[in-house]
């Protein structure tokens, strides 16, 4: 049976924010395609995630060149799913992909220098099956790579029509306006930051979020559930079918020690007075800053997606609550 969105996909007008100073609008939540998308995750699955988002409003879908495993596998999933159910859809999505890590053997599959940053982007669009993807990122900084190259390489994948926004990833504050800067000497203005941040990891708090701001960037943060554990998913343990008990990458079992368990069992009860689940408490409490334009969620199950969305309905703390949390956190 071929796939029909739901007409009401858009009635929502509240689920989306403008990007930074941008004319690009994203929604509050966007899906990342790090699990749950490689070749031995269920096909089936695979497309009822995609189609499920896309049904609530969610249009932005997060890869990268070496997501799922193999690596590579979840943006040749993803192109299979576009081609087949989306492809009267592709100008209500904004897919983006990345290059960063290493993708590939010998000295030219890895970091930031321009021959990776595009031949990367190349391989993306085959696996894809796209003529442009909406947002290029560079996924980490490269010490050894002058950053005028690593930049110049993204400004050329938009002049090239290969992208049609560049991007940054785990680049401190400073990294990050030193590449605003050129960007823009360039012609290619940086549309959108990813950092780590969540409860449990407040880097960005220490001047990215302000440096974010004040270059009118947007930012996404990754991992907003701590690999989640600010859900309460581990508060007896790693369930067998978690992602974390099959993928040690994801979360390792010395995380969830006793002191950490505490807390979360700690917030999790506040997040009962505020009738949400401890996963939408901490994405509303990520969502709170001005400068967050979305905030990435992953998913194994629909009803996941849907929990997810329910942070929107109550996005709004208090000062008190706020400092209770603060409090939470630093015991």
């Amino acid at each position: 049976m071929s796939y029909q969105p739901a007409p009401s996909r858009y009635a929502d007008s509240s689920l989306y924010r403008r990007c930074g100073r941008s004319g690009l609008l994203l929604p509050k939540l966007s899906l990342g395609l790090w699990h749950n998308f490689g070749d031995s995750d269920p096909a089936d699955n695979r497309r009822a995630l995609i189609l499920h988002a896309f049904d609530r409003g969610i249009t932005h879908f997060d890869l990268a060149n070496n997501y799922g495993l193999p690596p590579g596998s979840a943006e040749t999933n993803f192109g299979h799913i576009i081609r087949t159910d989306l492809p009267a859809h592709r100008d209500e999505m904004i897919i983006s992909t990345k290059a960063g890590y290493t993708m590939w053997d010998g000295p030219y599959g890895d970091y930031g220098s321009r021959k990776y940053l595009l031949a990367s982007l190349d391989h993306s669009l085959r696996r894809l099956g796209l003529d442009y993807v909406d947002i290029f990122y560079h996924h980490r900084p490269d010490p050894a790579t002058p950053i005028e190259e690593t930049m110049g390489a993204l400004a050329h994948a938009v002049r090239s029509g290969k992208a049609l926004y560049v991007a940054l990833s785990n680049y401190n504050p400073e990294q990050t306006a030193a590449a605003a800067k050129l960007l823009r000497e360039l012609g290619t203005p940086c549309l959108i930051h990813q950092p780590k941040y969540s409860m449990f990891v407040r880097t960005p708090e220490q001047g990215l979020l302000e440096t974010l701001a004040r270059e009118g960037i947007g930012c996404i943060p990754f991992s907003p559930l701590a690999q989640g554990l600010l859900t309460e998913r581990y508060l007896d343990g790693l369930p067998a079918d978690s992602r974390a008990a099959r993928d040690p990458r994801f979360l390792k079992p010395e995380h969830l020690t006793e002191q950490k368990l505490t807390q979360i069992r700690r917030l999790a009860d506040h997040a009962k007075t505020r009738g949400q689940s401890l996963a939408q408490m901490a994405l509303a409490w990520v969502l709170r800053h001005e400068a967050v334009t979305t905030v990435l969620i992953g998913a194994s199950k629909t009803s996941q997606i849907d929990d997810n969305l329910g942070a929107l309905q109550n996005q709004t703390f208090t000062a008190a609550e706020l400092a209770h949390l603060d409090q939470i956190l630093a015991s």
